[in-house]
């Protein structure tokens, strides 16, 4: 099922050969673009020029990564226009749940975050454009007063929308504390607005 075409350009691109790569970019990019843009429809989710260029970036990278894992485990049982659709398809998906899961956590806190400076239920009587940007500011401005592993945190939970297992793994902390990290961060958080009010 694979093209000679196809199998000379995957082997070069796996011997690492002057141009193999580049030429493999060529060739798939724009399958990728097509992919990521259909899965952004089929799951109803918006997606601008740049996050299309992420989303396209994170699929390459994905497949470069660890010495071309996702090339290596390519069994060559369909063509290879068909296994990288099925392989973008799904760090695509994957990339636009945390996207969406980042957005909606950016929100609550923004919304959290604007009911607890103007102390009014559920942001009444506050301009919508400008207490979000207001309130971006004040968010910031609270998590400068966390040490960078806590900020860091914070930032990875609340606003990129990471896991714990995700967040352990890039701060080194213990799964089963960052719970408690987040909460102690929190608190830091509100004491910082409360001495700054």
């Amino acid at each position: 099922m694979l093209s000679n075409v196809d199998r000379e350009l995957l082997q070069r691109c796996l011997a690492r050969s002057s141009g193999g790569w580049e030429d493999f970019v060529e060739r798939f990019a724009s399958l990728v673009y097509c992919v990521a843009n259909h899965t952004a429809r089929a799951r109803s989710v918006s997606i601008d020029a740049k996050l299309t260029e992420e989303l396209v970036s994170d699929v390459f990278f994905e497949i470069v990564d660890n010495d071309f894992a996702v090339l290596r485990r390519f069994r060559l049982q369909s063509s290879l226009a068909t296994y990288l659709t099925v392989v973008a398809r799904r760090i695509i998906t994957r990339r636009l749940a945390q996207t969406k899961k980042s957005r909606r956590r950016e929100l609550l806190v923004v919304k959290e975050s604007l009911e607890q400076f103007e102390g009014k239920p559920n942001g009444s009587g506050i301009a919508p454009g400008e207490s979000a940007m207001e309130s971006r500011e004040e968010i910031e401005a609270a998590l400068s007063s966390l040490s960078g592993d806590e900020a860091a945190a914070v930032r990875m939970y609340y606003l990129d929308g990471m896991n714990y297992r995700d967040i352990s793994s890039k701060t080194g902390l213990a799964e089963n504390s960052i719970g408690p990290y987040l909460s102690r961060a929190r608190e830091k958080m509100r004491q910082s607005r409360i001495a700054n009010s």
